[in-house]
């Protein structure tokens, strides 16, 4: 700087790279003549564009040489286009295989082919769970079948009812006991009854004929379950049960079950059962041959079951 020149205004404004720039150079601006403290540092910085490789480039000068048409500059090209410098996508590489057609691009089909591979294990995967469930199912479904169904006869266990309840031992009785009607009496000609003495109601099979139960202690109104032990000739057989005074619309069945040989009454021990309306406290249970019954049958014990208390 001269004593008419006292350069910028303030440190800030004094730009040590003006000269790289139009406004900089028109000011006067030169390049430094020395380096910057740096070893080998002289001369290493140049106006953007003058870069020039493999030849001693001077600050401020244009490119010597012109490219021939339709290649490169050799001032801007660039690094891998020079010697040692890294090879360009249209360049193969030793040892590659180039990849897709003509050496160019990834390997597309190989790609391709892993993927349709992966999808074909998933799928394979999937179909083999899917037969193990079904295997697994199968084998469930074949355990289940094993137990034993209401048709095969099957005893159900008893099980506690709404409220705790579970099913007592309920009033019985036999024909001794039991309250007979006109014509009808008791008889031990043929065995096979149970009850005691191998007594049973006879005379029965004529309308009009009666035997009436009284029963006692019934703790809880309710639905409960008649059994009736009788002994028929071989021949169908029914009755009509009468409780408290209203009869049953449906008759009670004393059917030849297993078809016993007609006429043979020490065979022809049979048991059916109805169900009857009970209240709470005493009952009287009625087996009647009314109009329309077929009343060829002897009776032998009477007994309830169902949920009381």
């Amino acid at each position: 700087m001269t004593p008419g020149n006292n350069g910028a205004s303030t440190p800030e404004d004094d730009d040590p790279f003006g000269y790289l720039y139009a406004d900089g150079q028109a000011n006067g601006a030169q390049p430094p003549s020395g380096g910057y403290g740096y070893p080998n540092s002289v001369n290493r910085v140049r106006a953007v564009g003058t870069r020039q490789y493999g030849q001693q480039a001077s600050y401020g000068q244009a490119p010597q040489q012109q490219s021939a048409p339709g290649r490169p500059n050799a001032h801007y090209a660039a690094p891998e286009t020079l010697p040692g410098g890294a090879p360009t996508a249209q360049q193969q590489v030793p040892g590659g295989g180039g990849g897709g057609r003509g050496g160019r691009g990834p390997n597309t089909k190989g790609l391709l082919i892993g993927a349709i591979a992966v999808v074909a294990a998933v799928v394979i995967g999937i179909g083999v769970a899917m037969l193990g469930g079904e295997k697994d199912q199968s084998n469930t479904d074949d355990q289940a079948g094993t137990t034993p169904t209401q048709s095969q006869n099957a005893k159900p266990s008893p099980s506690p009812s709404k409220g705790g309840q579970s099913e007592v031992e309920l009033p019985k009785t036999d024909a001794k006991a039991l309250r007979l009607g006109p014509g009808v009496s008791t008889a031990s000609d043929f065995k096979g009854a149970k009850a005691d003495g191998g007594v049973y109601v006879t005379g029965f099979n004529h309308v009009g004929a009666t035997v009436t139960w009284t029963v006692d202690g019934i703790k809880k109104a309710g639905t409960y379950r008649l059994y009736v032990n009788y002994g028929v000739p071989g021949v169908d057989a029914n009755a009509t049960v009468v409780v408290n005074g209203e009869a049953n619309s449906k008759p009670l069945s004393m059917a030849n079950f297993g078809n016993t040989p007609k006429g043979d009454w020490e065979q022809g021990w049979k048991n059916t059962w109805a169900n009857v309306n009970l209240t709470k406290g005493t009952n009287t249970i009625e087996l009647a041959c009314n109009e329309g019954n077929q009343c060829d049958a002897v009776i032998d014990q009477l007994y309830l079951t169902g949920k009381d208390g």
